[in-house]
């Protein structure tokens, strides 16, 4: 028995010393983690469009003339006021008394319009299936019929303001525009009328996909609805589905639906103050934003179902974001955050997700499983072999995943790091050959001096014993 015990250890220094596989059941660095899941998040874009009709605003001639005369009446010479301070008389006049100077007239303005309303998904298969929030590709006809209202509005108004400025000949300030605005828009909500006709929804989802040399671009497809819940205070969940997709990038659901308060949770998704914001390139808002935070608390929603608190930041464009435990696997999804009681805005670290127990029901109903694609698997255990130094085995993962789907995301970046690690010598695998009978030498070694020292332990404890 002692000899298998000395076999067995010699073996296991050896597996230790030459080990092949990564170890998989941690949790994974935020690095890894972000590594693994950021591929298959991507952006939801609903376009709502629609032919508008709208009210004609026209301004009175007449009092506007008399407006005006009375301006250059102030200053006959023109040497107490310039024609930018008579302009700002005449713009002031008519901010504050709007409806003396416009009126809506019985003429429609007719223009093809459309709104856009954006959140965040992720692929749960690798044809195409995909889970989001339901509020962010369904919303209700107030919410359509307010947005229409104002980017209409501002695009009527915005036309109207050029139209003066050229009647003009005169250049506004920005705070005459801004007077302008406000006096168009007072006018246009309370006395002209919009109609829709024609109301169309788009559903589309833009994901990354990279053309060699690390160089990221879009892929913008139209999908498809196949089952949804209702907005909060509903289950907020919706599937979609892409057609004629295969080998996309996918993240792992849970399989244990248990989540524990002061867990460490991931966040991916594209927020508006990130996706917006104008000193960024446009190609950066391919890459989701991460977030991190703990599990806070389990919370019961007012329907009666979990909901799970997180401290992890999310904003407008966040809905609908895999919600990552350290292992890299979807426990949640991103759906509302909490207001302050005295501004209205968004209360930072106060966010709620639906949990995977919940949105079971729905993938059950609409009979998808999900599932990692081989792409993903292939690209995952890459990534587990890149992480811990086996060079070499990543790079051959990588080409395979290569083989499925040249476009997979970072694909390329993680390669081109392989090939510096291997020229530089620091795979493991190759330190591990070149250093092979060093290695065996050093083994056979401790192994016969571990058996000599038990060979004279037992001789002295024979010769004493007789």
């Amino acid at each position: 028995m002692r000899c298998t015990g000395i076999n067995i250890g010699i073996a296991g220094i050896f597996s230790f010393l030459l080990q092949r596989e990564p170890c998989a059941a941690q949790p994974l660095s935020a690095e890894h983690n972000y590594a693994i899941n950021a591929p298959g998040v991507a952006m939801v874009q609903t376009v709502f469009s629609a032919t508008v009709y709208v009210n004609k605003v026209e301004i009175n001639e007449k009092r506007f003339r008399q407006l005006v005369d009375s301006v250059k009446k102030l200053d006959t010479t023109g040497a107490m006021l310039s024609a930018s301070q008579k302009l700002d008389i005449v713009v002031k006049a008519l901010y504050r008394n709007p409806f003396r100077f416009f009126s809506a007239t019985t003429e429609y303005l007719r223009q093809q319009h459309r709104i856009v309303s954006e959140g965040t998904g992720f692929f749960i298969t690798g044809d195409g299936y995909f889970l989001t929030n339901c509020h962010v590709i369904d919303r209700d006809s107030a919410f359509i019929r307010q947005k229409f209202i104002q980017s209409t509005f501002q695009e009527v108004t915005d036309a109207n303001i050029s139209a003066l400025q050229l009647s003009w000949a005169m250049t506004l300030t920005g705070e005459q525009r801004n007077l302008l605005y406000n006096s168009y828009s007072l006018i246009y909500s309370q006395v002209s009328s919009m109609i829709l006709f024609n109301l169309k929804k788009d559903i589309y989802i833009i994901y990354r996909a990279d053309n060699g040399d690390d160089k990221a671009f879009r892929i913008k497809k139209q999908a498809i609805l196949v089952i949804k819940g209702k907005a909060m205070p509903g289950k907020d969940v919706a599937i979609l589905k892409l057609e004629d997709v295969k080998d996309l990038p996918t993240l792992r659901v849970t399989v244990d639906s248990v989540v524990r308060v002061g867990e460490r949770v991931l966040v991916y998704g594209y927020p508006e103050p990130a996706t917006s914001n104008v000193f960024l390139a446009a190609e950066s808002t391919s890459d989701p934003t991460l977030t991190v935070g703990i599990i806070s608390a389990i919370k019961q929603s007012i329907g009666g179902w979990p909901v799970i608190q997180m401290d992890a930041m999310i904003s407008h464009g966040s809905s609908g974001s895999p919600v990552c435990n350290e292992e890299g696997e979807v426990i949640g999804l991103a759906t509302f955050g909490s207001l302050e009681q005295n501004t209205g805005t968004l209360a930072s670290g106060y966010n709620f997700a639906i949990p995977v127990s919940v949105i079971k029901s729905y993938l059950d109903s609409a009979q998808v499983l999900p599932k990692q694609s081989l792409a993903s698997a292939l690209y995952n255990e890459g990534l587990n072999f890149f992480y811990e130094a086996f060079y070499n085995k990543a790079l051959k993962r990588f080409d395979d995943v290569k083989k499925l789907n040249s476009n997979y995301p970072q694909l390329d970046y993680y390669e081109t790091l392989c090939r510096n690690k291997i020229v530089a010598g620091e795979d493991k695998e190759s330190f591990m050959q070149k250093n092979f009978f060093r290695i065996m030498a050093f083994i056979l070694f401790i192994g016969g001096v571990y058996i000599f020292y038990r060979w004279q332990k037992g001789k002295r404890e024979t010769y004493h014993s007789s």
